[in-house]
């Protein structure tokens, strides 16, 4: 029996992975959070998108609650994950939703489980491959941490990730996501690190995704440009693109207004036989989201 809720727990491919299961819909939306974060980081997704369907957001093994500093992590596993999380939870299919890392592991979880999804949202991701001095630098960034703790790193990486005028305009968020960061552990952020540098490219995969796409970039991202967004967008046969200005690598909390509706609207598009309250939805986007972190 579904249990609903905030932090539920449930023991999958040998480690035990915490998750937020709200809403009723037959077909869920489950959301993979970037890295180096966690799934507090689709809280205003949560909350606003509850009232009209089923939504899932989980801590990817290394992160968050969902601790495992045993296992070497790659997005090939995380992926696997995900297949076992949903069917420990008899989800024949989903709607997959991931910002950065995330997108990473949904466009590998569609490109070998097909069948399972019925919906693809990339937000803020590419399908490259690390270039061989992007694996250096992400390889000397382990070193560095080695070195000198998670602390200089931590630092860079929140003030690469947010357009400029959100450490004016958004500081509750900024210290929302440095939160969430310094939450991890120093093997959990060189394991991660490790997972990105050794991903396979998905965009030789790109043309046979048959299923609605939907892709959302920050104009201001200055960790993976908008061109990567751009080019997924040109390659998958009927995708949609959204671009949402002033925002930044983490565009999802810089403007969760405006993401919230393209995930409505694309949602929405996909659902019209099951009657979703409008209503409710416009609503809840009208109301403020308490981090709990």
């Amino acid at each position: 029996m579904r249990t609903k809720g905030y932090n539920q727990n449930i023991t999958v491919n040998n480690f035990n992975i915490s998750y937020d299961d709200l809403g009723e819909g037959a077909t869920p939306v489950i959301f993979l959070h970037g890295f180096p974060f966690n799934k507090t980081m689709w809280q205003s997704q949560l909350f606003s998108l509850q009232t009209i369907t089923r939504v899932i957001a989980l801590d990817i093994r290394g992160f968050g609650a969902s601790k495992d500093e045993d296992t070497s992590l790659s997005i090939g596993l995380f992926a696997d994950d995900l297949i076992k999380f949903m069917n420990a939870l008899c989800i024949d299919k989903a709607i997959i939703c991931g910002l950065s890392m995330g997108g990473y592991i949904a466009l590998n979880a569609v490109q070998r489980f097909s069948s399972r999804f019925s919906g693809l949202i990339l937000c803020n991701t590419q399908c490259s491959a690390d270039t061989k001095e992007g694996k250096e630098k992400r390889y000397k960034a382990i070193e560095d941490i080695d070195a000198n703790g998670v602390t200089p790193f931590n630092e860079q990486f929140v003030n690469s990730i947010f357009y400029k005028g959100s450490f004016l305009n958004k500081k509750e968020t900024v210290e929302a996501v440095r939160g969430m960061i310094f939450s991890n552990s120093k093997k959990s952020i060189q394991m991660g690190l490790s997972a990105l540098a050794d991903r396979s490219e998905a965009c030789s995969s790109l043309q046979a995704v048959n299923i609605p796409t939907l892709i959302i970039c920050g104009r201001e991202d200055a960790v993976i440009p908008m061109k990567q967004s751009e080019y997924m967008h040109s390659v998958i046969k009927g995708s949609t693109l959204r671009i949402i200005n002033h925002a930044g690598h983490v565009s999802n909390l810089e403007h969760p207004l405006e993401f919230n509706k393209h995930l409505f609207d694309f949602i929405s598009a996909m659902n019209t036989d099951d009657h979703l309250n409008v209503n409710k939805y416009e609503r809840n986007t009208k109301s403020t989201v308490v981090w709990d972190i």
